[in-house]
């Protein structure tokens, strides 16, 4: 018997549905088996973290953790070992077994610690294999409210004006925002004191309460302020604005030089571990990264999901290690 056209249009709609979900299904698999391979991992991986449980890198840690976790079938750990400006869980994990199963998830402090201390006991760079580039977590230059200068310019006019009454903020000696700050005096021609506070929360505190007029701050600290309109945002270091607050210039655009590098979190492992571990571990990074669910988290903790290659990553170590080394160094800036 003949079959109607209706039902073998039907028919023909079935078969490309069942054909759309084999085909959707198979990338799907396709994406969760990106750079498997058959000996790795063989055992529970550890994700050491440098700085203390319950901060952002932490939870970025253990956000990969479990997703790497379902798709390898292996057990994720995040070991925080914090100490000396993130030296003390560096160290460990660059004398570390070399086969993939420990890995570092650092920041920006990892290529500027060098030339903060007298001696770290690893080189960023040589002591480590780039894994992946896993977001931005850009540095801001955030004023109190009340301040009256509403952007850099004016802020430079304001100081000149007032040369050495006036003191800016950041979260630590030797922290990015420091060696921002100390960058911005030297670049703009300003007399200004330096303020240490022990972390971005008691700055935030004193910027909002007008303590401190301005300052360097973690975009992630500042964010819950600046929505709040408790803090207000005037220009960010990096090379590009930032999908945050894409309003906000950078300090390039404003002519102001040296504050491109953007600070980073990624993640690395110890230098001799095999290619072909690095790039399983690399394809992983970058697709658990880029996944939506995955990126809107990442969003929510205020930082910009990027995924690099290996490849990518390890290009940015050594040019970073370069452009902070020579900040550093001509600020004349330590940390101990």
């Amino acid at each position: 018997m003949a079959i109607s056209l209706s039902r073998r249009t039907a028919l023909a709609l079935a078969f490309a549905s069942i054909s759309v979900s084999v085909s959707g299904g198979a990338a799907a698999q396709a994406a969760a088996d990106a750079g498997r391979l058959p000996d790795f991992p063989s055992r529970p991986i550890t994700i050491v973290v440098p700085s203390p449980a319950g901060n952002v890198n932490d939870a970025v840690a253990r956000l990969i953790g479990q997703e790497l976790q379902a798709a390898w079938g292996q057990p994720v750990v995040v070991e925080n070992r914090p100490g000396a400006g993130t030296i003390t869980g560096t160290r460990y994990v660059a004398g570390a077994p070399k086969d993939g199963h420990t890995l570092l998830l650092t920041f920006t402090a990892h290529v500027q610690n060098p030339a903060l201390f007298r001696n770290t006991g690893y080189d960023p760079v040589k002591d480590f294999a780039a894994v992946s580039e896993v977001a931005l977590s850009s540095v801001i230059l955030a004023a109190s409210p009340e301040f009256e200068p509403r952007t850099v310019a004016e802020i430079v006019q304001w100081v000149k004006a007032r040369p050495g009454e006036l003191a800016y903020g950041s979260y630590g000696v030797g922290t990015t925002g420091h060696i921002l700050g100390e960058l911005f005096k030297r670049e703009a021609g300003l007399q200004l004191t330096h303020v240490a506070y022990k972390g971005g929360a008691p700055l935030a505190n004193d910027l909002v309460a007008g303590h401190v007029k301005f300052g360097w701050i973690a975009v992630g600290t500042a964010m819950p302020l600046i929505k709040a309109g408790r803090l207000r945002p005037v220009a960010f270091a990096g090379a590009q604005r930032s999908e945050l607050l894409p309003e906000v210039p950078t300090l390039q655009e404003l002519g102001l030089r040296g504050f491109e590098p953007d600070a980073w979190m990624g993640l690395l492992a110890p230098a001799g571990t095999p290619a072909p571990r690095i790039d399983a571990l690399s394809a992983q990074v970058a697709r658990i990264v880029k996944k939506p669910e995955m990126a809107r988290r990442m969003r929510e903790l205020n930082l910009v999901p990027v995924g690099s290659t290996a490849a990518q990553f390890q290009a940015k170590l050594a040019a970073d290690l370069q452009s902070w080394s020579r900040s550093i160094r001509e600020l004349g800036i330590s940390a101990e």
